[in-house]
Order: C-alpha cells, then sequence, then structure tokens
C-alpha cells in the first residue's frame, strides 16, 4: 500500500530491468510517480513498464547506456517529453565482479567504475540541470552498496566493486552540498545482502575460487545478518520512496543503511 503522496511526480529509474531497481520501479508507481524505466536490456525495461502499466501507472521503457552522455541526455529529455518533467532521479544501475585486486584487470577496473560511479555523475549533471531549468527543486537517491562504507573483505574479493561504491558515497555527499541552494536533496542508500542475481553471481564465483558447494557463501553471509533473513529488493524501494517523499525534506547529503543491522557505520 502507498506511503507517500508522490502523485504527479515523474521518476527515472536506472538499472530498472531487475532486482532492486524494479522494486524501486514499481514502488514509485504505486506512490504515484509517472516512472521512466531505463536499462541497458531494452526487453526486461519494457517488461517491468508493463508491470506498471498493469498497477494502473504510467511508464516509458528507454533503453540506455548510462555510460554515455549522449545517452544520458536522451534519456533526460524523453523522460520530460513524455512523462512532463524530471523529479525524482534513483541511480541504480550497477554491476560487480568478483576477483582480489591483484588479480583485477583494467578491464574489469573501467568497466566497474563507468557503469557503477560514472553513471552516477553523468546521470545526475543531466538530472540535475532539468530539475534547475524546471524549478521546485528535486531529489537524486544514489544506490551505494554496503561496500560503499565497508571492504567486503578477504573472503569475498570485491575490492573493485567496493571502490566504485566508495566513490558512490562521495559523489553523493559533495553533490548533496553544491545542489542544496537549488533545492534539490541527494542521498544514498547501502544495502547489504540483497536476494538479487548480482548476489547469485558473487556467491557462484566465491565458490569457485573457495571449492565449495554453490550456496554456502550466501548461506555464511546470511546467517551473519542481525535480523536474521535476506534481504529483499523491496527492503531497499521502501526507503528509497521515503527519500522521494516531503517526510525526508531535511536530509541531503547522507548516506543510509538498509542492512538488516549488517553494517556498523
Amino acid at each position: 500500500m502507498p506511503r507517500y503522496n508522490l502523485d504527479g511526480q515523474v521518476a527515472i529509474v536506472t538499472g530498472a530491468g531487475r532486482g532492486i531497481g524494479r522494486a524501486i520501479a514499481l514502488r514509485l508507481a504505486r506512490e504515484g510517480c509517472r516512472v521512466t524505466v531505463a536499462d541497458l536490456d531494452g526487453a526486461t525495461a519494457a517488461q517491468v513498464a508493463a508491470e506498471v502499466r498493469e498497477l494502473g501507472g504510467q511508464a516509458l521503457a528507454h533503453q540506455v547506456d548510462v555510460t554515455c552522455k549522449e545517452e544520458v541526455e536522451r534519456m533526460v529529455g524523453e523522460t520530460c517529453e513524455q512523462l512532463g518533467g524530471l523529479h525524482i532521479l534513483v541511480n541504480n544501475a550497477g554491476i560487480g565482479a568478483v576477483a582480489p585486486l591483484l588479480e583485477t584487470d583494467e578491464k574489469t577496473w573501467d568497466a566497474l567504475m563507468n557503469v557503477n560511479a560514472k553513471s552516477v555523475l553523468l546521470c545526475s549533471q543531466a538530472g540535475a540541470r532539468q530539475m534547475i531549468e524546471q524549478g521546485g527543486g528535486g531529489r537524486i537517491i544514489n544506490n551505494a552498496s554496503g561496500a560503499g562504507k565497508i571492504a567486503p573483505g578477504k573472503g569475498i574479493p570485491l575490492g573493485a566493486y567496493a571502490a566504485s561504491k566508495h566513490a558512490v558515497v562521495a559523489l553523493t555527499k559533495q553533490m548533496g552540498l553544491e545542489l542544496s541552494e537549488h533545492g534539490i536533496l541527494v542521498n544514498c542508500v547501502c544495502a547489504g545482502i540483497v536476494d538479487t542475481p548480482m548476489w547469485d553471481l558473487i556467491d557462484r564465483e566465491t565458490a569457485a575460487r573457495r571449492g565449495v558447494e554453490v550456496g554456502s557463501v550466501k548461506a555464511e553471509a546470511v546467517a551473519g545478518i542481525p535480523v536474521g533473513r535476506i534481504q529483499q529488493p523491496e527492503d531497499v524501494a521502501n526507503v528509497v520512496a521515503f527519500l522521494a517523499s516531503d517526510d525526508a525534506s531535511y536530509m541531503t547529503g547522507q548516506t543510509y543503511n538498509v542492512s538488516g543491522g549488517l553494517l556498523p557505520y
């Protein structure tokens, strides 16, 4: 059930074809937003946009490479043309890679930095410029991951991924300060062990490195969550909806843990 009144607002959610992004797009639609479902995979974007319409909402499916400035600007432009402006931008698109830092090659490093960090800058620049032109402020919400606050550790080698997500936290803090005079509030969420295809990838590749059974890495990680269950994409979407609402109108440049108690600070 909706908790916040976002009627009449327009949101873009990147990486919205599955997982956390899909949950965010559906939740914002339930709150009354018109939503651009943006993803590199046009087919999954179309599927989620169809789900939004089934809920009675209005949605635009948009295939986009968020590492390309021209495509990002086109996404913002078409959103405004077809949905009537832009009020909420959720930078959710992200990729992962499992490898110790000494084994991380340039291609992997560049891909992670481009998708996970550069895209946040490009989308936020285009989105913020549109919000400033419109007037009335706006919201930029970044998905930074728990790896944006702490190193995942030797057991789960996600060093390059963590570096890219630490960059998202820094971008959030600085952009929150720079855009505050325009009434644009910038915050990010740091999730924990979320039941998504990315964590299935981490489980498989880490298990292969350790020589253990597939599923055991994920089970071990879930066993350490204080609230006692794996996180669902909807748990993240709930907090994003709050940050998009008027209830969060005095919060900017902040990073919020959504981890079931897993993150220590």
